[in-house]
């Protein structure tokens, strides 16, 4: 199967490529470390130290200060990374894609509901 060599555009979707995973390298590194949760509790105790120790950007910081999805995809983000953030505040791959959307989480969940059954 061949890759293709360039995506098509889909407005209002940040694509991650090479380009973003090597942007949100160290963001994707400090959400991965949330397995354990020693590291969910250090980031609790002081956000602002753990981000440095991880060497996040001005854009990545706000991102995480906001708790915005859309921004920490921006920032180079990778969902399934971000999921483990999100995971400290109690958040779901739901939650997660309900923000991406713009819609609620019940809206979200009725969506993949109604696309899987329209599947079948």
């Amino acid at each position: 199967m061949a890759i293709p060599q360039s995506l098509p555009a889909i407005a209002g979707t940040t694509v991650f490529d090479g380009a973003q995973a090597r942007k949100g390298y160290a963001l994707n590194k400090m959400c991965f470390s949330f397995n354990e949760a020693g590291n969910r509790a250090a980031f609790v105790h002081d956000e602002d130290a753990y981000c440095a120790r991880y060497g996040l950007n001005r854009e990545q910081r706000e991102a995480i200060r906001n708790r915005n999805v859309l921004q920490l995809i921006a920032a180079g983000g990778n969902a399934y990374y971000l999921a483990k953030f999100g995971g400290i505040f109690g958040l779901d791959m739901q939650d997660i894609g309900a923000q991406q959307t713009g819609m609620t989480k019940a809206q979200f969940m009725a969506k993949l509901v109604a696309a899987g059954a329209a599947g079948r």
